[in-house]
């Protein structure tokens, strides 16, 4: 990390936006802006072409905060025990999980119960404050990604005291990307399927239909509690269907999974041996 080059892919090709200016960060995660580089690319103003990269980092230049949402499938919370919540579970990942969609995931040392997370990732674009409304909230968002919610459950449950963040934060324990999807790109983010697979089989199929607090609401109320700023990621939640259901094995080094959204991409990582 640290030495990607901004780029978009339209109809299989890759175009250089380095002559834009374009960083995927700051003010250049307004969505007015990147909404028209959307509309630069597919009108042919951007003429750089390259080739496709032997790596793809993650879509913006860095994570500020990453603002994680617990529980927020209706059957993911009954498969966890619990009732579904009647406010957002809100926790934090630390920045230096932060990794690239498709780069290995360590698996930290003393280890027990690590976990996959399929999740809709909402980018911040705009500075945004006491949110009055869903409209306000969604004019707040720059764009929409895929992040693993990677979870080590003996540190989370076991071994937290009360707080989820010991088994979210290890290294490299939110793969994001592979693209930032402007917003005015996605027609309704309350009806993406998304899935998880490990080693090709399936694990988790459902829809962001089934969110508890749709992307609005979730962006208003936390905008209610903090002030959200132009490079956070929210993730908003997994489905049924992870490790801690009971219903599957843990990871293991050697374990490669992979998660997709539609309209979004998907990624891919092998899980490792310290």
């Amino acid at each position: 990390m640290g030495s990607e080059q901004p780029a978009a892919l339209f109809e299989g090709q890759w175009f250089d936006l380095a002559g834009l200016g374009i960083d995927f960060s700051g003010e250049n995660l307004a969505p007015d802006v990147l909404a028209d580089v959307a509309n630069q690319v597919k009108r042919g103003g951007v003429k750089n072409t390259i080739e496709s990269p032997e790596r793809l980092g993650p879509p913006l230049a860095k994570a500020n905060s990453i603002v994680c949402i617990g529980q927020n499938y209706t059957a993911h919370a009954r498969e966890s025990g619990s009732e579904p919540p009647k406010v957002p579970i809100v926790f934090f990942k630390h920045p230096s999980t932060f990794s690239g969609p498709f780069d290995p995931v360590p698996i930290p040392p003393g280890a027990l119960k690590v976990d996959w997370e399929v999740e809709l990732a909402v980018v911040i674009g705009r500075e945004i404050s006491y949110a009055k409304d869903d409209q306000e909230a969604l004019a707040a968002i720059a764009g929409y990604s895929i992040s693993n919610d990677v979870s080590e459950r003996f540190f989370q449950v076991e071994n937290s005291g009360g707080q989820w963040s010991k088994g979210k934060c290890f290294p490299h324990f939110n793969p994001f990307g592979p693209f930032l999807v402007p917003a005015t790109e996605l027609s309704d983010v309350g009806n993406l399927r998304l899935q998880s697979t490990v080693d090709g089989e399936k694990r988790q199929d459902s829809n962001t239909g089934d969110m508890i607090f749709t992307v609005a609401q979730l962006i208003r109320d936390l905008s209610n509690v903090m002030r959200l700023v132009p490079g956070d990621i929210v993730n908003t939640g997994t489905p049924e269907g992870v490790a801690f259901s009971g219903r599957f094995p843990y990871l293991s080094p050697g374990n490669r999974v992979r998660l997709e959204i539609q309209d979004l991409g998907y990624q891919e990582q092998e899980f490792v041996a310290v």
